[in-house]
């Protein structure tokens, strides 16, 4: 765990290294977010970030969600996963699926994948392996503009787990 003082006086590729996993695979997140230092909390930090995803545009908020791993999915099964990723699946049991609900599982991602062109996302914490799978099942009748505007949301609130575990304010 680190301090917002102790992030606040480090060079920029040290910040971007501490931060840089918050936003998955994204530590142009955490770039961009450097410029606007001191951080007088976690929730500054974060709103901070946030909104460099959306003054990102588009092309860079497509490319963050697509660079979410599936739930459950292949690099999971692999072992794969960023570190945050595993906990956060682990967390809701998604590696203890039984065969029936990891087939389901299989079966969402892969008709959400088609749909929208991305992965589901889904911050996890709190839920189940039911629970996903219900949001995942209702989420699948939405519009590509709500599950993009949806996936976002969900981005910040994985965003702001990862960073209420990593500083203290």
């Amino acid at each position: 765990m680190t301090t917002l003082e102790q992030l606040g006086v480090l060079p920029k590729d040290d910040f971007v290294a501490a931060l840089g996993g918050i936003f998955e695979h994204s530590p142009w997140v955490a770039e961009a977010a450097w410029h606007q230092r001191p951080f007088a909390s976690v929730a500054q930090l974060h709103e901070i970030m946030c909104q460099a995803v959306r003054d990102g545009g588009q092309a860079a908020q497509l490319q963050l969600i697509r660079a979410h791993p599936e739930l459950a999915g292949k690099l999971a099964v692999r072992g794969e996963l960023t570190a945050e990723s595993t906990r956060e699946q682990s967390g809701a049991g998604l590696n203890q699926c039984t065969p029936e609900e990891f087939a389901q599982l299989q079966q969402l991602n892969q008709a959400y994948g088609e749909k929208f062109g991305f992965p589901f996302i889904l911050a996890v914490r709190g839920h189940t392996r039911h629970s996903i799978i219900e949001n995942f099942t209702q989420r699948l009748a939405h519009s590509r503009e709500q599950e993009i505007e949806e996936c976002l949301q969900q981005i910040f609130r994985i965003a702001l787990l990862r960073l209420q575990d990593l500083v203290r304010a």
